[in-house]
């Protein structure tokens, strides 16, 4: 009696589990195509009154992105990205810079917050046709178009007493982004991640000309991402 009731406990729990490996064996073979990504990580803002940067002195501020991921096939995505970067300008100008600043009634200091949003096509360097199967590492990256709103208090003179002057621009730019993924767990990855804010404009911080180039913003976070499958299928 004893061995038949044995044989019936081991064949219930072969059944048992065998149905749940079948049940979880079928769901893991819908992909979850969907990513969400929280990012948060130093940056700093190349602007005409932002400082030396060939010397590396000029302020470093904190950004923050969420996006959403679509994957369209083993190679290509497409993301969407929204996010906060704060800037600042910074640096120890010399008293000629000062001078012709003040003539041309060029901002001294700019400060404040740049929001952003993007529309981004990707390409993970290693393809992968299912969320289970991608590899333990994996590079992405591309480029796309976005529109930044930036709002700033500026200053004409280093004077503390100033008041400074609200001022707003919004903007389109070239996001230019990469990164380096490792995967944590089954539906998750943690990833470093860089990204350049190609933009339209020289005047984010009310100071136009002085550089060679117009005003960008430049990122590197840390990066969470969670694939899922929307609830309707599940």
């Amino acid at each position: 009696m004893r061995l038949l009731l044995k044989t019936f406990s081991s064949l219930v729990f072969i059944l048992i589990s065998g149905g749940i490996s079948a049940q979880n064996f079928y769901k893991e073979r819908i992909s979850r195509d969907n990513i969400l990504t929280i990012g948060v990580g130093p940056s700093f803002a190349y602007l005409d009154n932002g400082g030396q940067y060939r010397a590396l002195n000029f302020e470093i501020k904190p950004s923050f992105s969420l996006s959403l991921t679509k994957r369209l096939n083993p190679t290509f995505d497409l993301r969407t990205t929204a996010g906060i970067q704060w800037i600042s300008s910074g640096g120890d100008p010399s008293t000629a810079i000062r001078d012709s600043w003040f003539a041309n009634f060029a901002s001294f200091t700019a400060k404040g917050q740049a929001y952003y949003f993007d529309l981004m096509p990707s390409m993970n360097l290693i393809s992968f046709g299912n969320h289970m199967n991608r590899s333990l590492f994996n590079l992405y990256g591309g480029f796309g178009l976005g529109i930044m709103n930036a709002r700033t208090k500026q200053t004409k003179s280093f004077n503390t007493e100033e008041v400074p002057t609200s001022h707003e621009i919004t903007t389109g730019y070239v996001p230019v982004r990469a990164g380096l993924s490792y995967r944590i767990g089954p539906y998750s990855d943690i990833a470093g991640e860089g990204t350049m804010m190609w933009t339209f404009t020289d005047n984010l911080d009310g100071n136009v000309g002085f550089n060679r180039f117009g005003d960008h913003l430049f990122q590197a976070q840390i990066v969470y991402r969670r694939y899922f499958i929307p609830k309707n299928k599940d």
